[in-house]
C-alpha cells in the first residue's frame, strides 16, 4: 500500500481524501453491483471483503485517464511494465487497484466511501 501511495504522489496526483476501510461482503457487493451478473462477481467481492482497503479520492488534470494509465490492464499478466497492476497485482481477481472509468462512475464511487465534507 505504501509503495502504491508513493507512486500516486510521484505521478503528480493530489490526495483529496483517504480512508482505511474493511468492507463487509454486502458492502463490496453494493460497490460492485454493476457487475452482479458477471462471472467474476463472487470472487471479486470475496477478495474485496477479505481485508483492509485504502480508498482514495485523487485529483490531477485528466485524473481518470491518468489513473487508468498508471493502473494498467485489469489482468496483471497483460499489463504494461511500470504499471501498478503489473508491479503489484497477483491475478485478474487480485489486481491491487481499482479506478473509476467515467465521471459518473467516479461520482457514485466517491459518494460510496466519502461524505462531502471529507473531500477538500
Amino acid at each position: 500500500m505504501g509503495k502504491i501511495l508513493a507512486r500516486v504522489e510521484a505521478e503528480g496526483f493530489t490526495v483529496r481524501g483517504a480512508r482505511m476501510i474493511h468492507m463487509s461482503k454486502a458492502e463490496a457487493e453494493g460497490f460492485y453491483y454493476v457487475h452482479k451478473a458477471r462471472p467474476f462477481f463472487g470472487a471479486l467481492t470475496d477478495f474485496m471483503s477479505s481485508g483492509p482497503c485504502l480508498v482514495l479520492c485523487l485529483e490531477a488534470p485528466d485524473a481518470i485517464k491518468k489513473w487508468r494509465d498508471l493502473m494498467g490492464a485489469t489482468d496483471p499478466a497483460k499489463a504494461e511494465p511500470g504499471t501498478l497492476r503489473k508491479e503489484f497485482g497477483a491475478s485478474i481477481d487480485n489486481n491491487a487497484t481499482h479506478g473509476s472509468d467515467a465521471p459518473e462512475t467516479a461520482a457514485f464511487e466517491l459518494g460510496y466511501f466519502f461524505r462531502g465534507m471529507e473531500l477538500r
